[in-house]
């Protein structure tokens, strides 16, 4: 008996030291060599791309769209409400980060999921308020977005490649126009 516990003690041991080498290699993935982090330490990179989920919603007209419009360019879709504080602190990093690489080859979409009568108009007095200049504003009339791409809140935050393929995410806030999430979205953008 002794020495099943033995073997199994061993596998799980064995199983723990190989979960924790992805998880390094994972990490040097995002931070480069040498680097002790990124600033993004909750941002998780999945192993392999994966599908999204269909998700509608409108432009600052009203006029309906689908993230599938902007396949093409890397995305980093944002997940937000104005009624949520850290989502109202991390939008001014959004819209520098939009400034700064923001294009042909990339877009921020944040997303509001505010979703009563006044939804559109509490997002656009909120950009205004706060002097967002860089994002284009949509929302999410049903809120369901968040729910069709698994978010656990808000505010989350998707990397997505040019196929429409989430690359990883970050639940919560975070400085989108540091250094690293900067060097994030070049290595998206230009593997």
């Amino acid at each position: 008996m002794a020495v099943t516990t033995r073997r199994q003690r061993w596998a799980v041991l064995a199983v723990v030291v190989a979960a924790l080498a992805a998880g390094a290699v994972l990490r040097g993935l995002l931070d480069g060599p040498g680097s002790a982090a990124i600033g993004l330490k909750r941002f998780v990179l999945h192993a392999q791309p994966k599908q999204t989920a269909p998700v509608s919603f409108v432009d600052s007209d009203g006029a309906p769209m689908q993230l599938d419009h902007l396949r093409g360019k890397v995305l980093l879709l944002n997940i937000w409400a104005t009624w949520c504080a850290p989502c109202r602190e991390e939008m001014p990093s959004l819209d520098r980060l939009q400034a700064k690489l923001g294009g042909p080859d990339f877009e921020v979409v944040a997303l509001s999921i505010d979703n009563d009568a006044k939804g559109l108009a509490q997002v656009k007095a909120f950009y205004s308020q706060v002097g967002i200049r860089h994002l284009r504003i949509f929302q999410d009339p049903t809120a369901s977005a968040g729910f069709n791409l698994g978010t656990a809140g808000v505010p989350t935050t998707l990397l997505i490649d040019r196929q429409g393929r989430e690359l990883g995410r970050l639940t919560g806030a975070a400085e989108w126009d540091s250094e690293d999430a900067i060097k994030l979205v070049r290595r998206t953008i230009s593997p």
